[in-house]
């Protein structure tokens, strides 16, 4: 069973992962400045991941990553798109999404993208979705990142070189 829709907001101890908004991608993409963004934000790679916002709100795709306590941005993460109907590429009908993630190099080294990465993936085993990523071999933070969430299957390299990490789908438990 997939949602429709992801919640909008998703906050853990220390983050919040807000969906990029329209507005806001065309101003990523345009090179424009926000007051509540850390000064190194948004990266090429946040850029790109504005490229995927839609109108109507796709709550599968890009967010930003921001601090609880005083709303910096300094980072995205999000999916490329909600899970196709059909049988994922592991050919054993389990729906399957790829993540993405990344932070301005003043937040990374503290457990953030890993506290990321695990917010979102409590999203996607309640609703039976696996997850993988494409991660460069030299990014060992990335790699250690996958490594610390669950990440164990290898699906070889993509088509730049980037190894292919897949994460076991795990059921949430029911309390019936």
């Amino acid at each position: 069973m997939v949602p429709v829709n992801l919640p909008t907001t998703v906050t853990t101890e220390r983050l919040s992962l807000d969906l990029i908004s329209l507005d806001e991608a065309v101003r990523m993409r345009a090179g424009q400045r926000d007051d509540r963004w850390h000064p190194d934000y948004p990266r090429q790679d946040d850029r790109d991941a504005a490229s995927m916002v839609r109108s109507g709100g796709d709550t599968w795709g890009p967010r930003h990553v921001s601090r609880t306590f005083d709303g910096v941005v300094f980072g995205s993460i999000g999916f490329f798109g909600p899970p196709p109907p059909a049988a994922g590429p592991g050919g054993d009908g389990v729906p399957e999404v790829e993540i993405g993630y990344g932070l301005v190099a003043d937040g990374r080294g503290r457990g953030v993208a890993t506290e990321a990465v695990r917010a979102l993936l409590a999203l996607t085993d309640a609703c039976g979705v696996r997850v993988r990523a494409s991660v460069s071999p030299e990014n060992a933070a990335s790699l250690r990142v996958l490594a610390k969430c669950g990440f164990t299957q290898l699906r070889g390299a993509n088509e730049d070189g980037d190894l292919v990490m897949v994460r076991p789908l795990r059921m949430a438990v029911s309390d019936d």
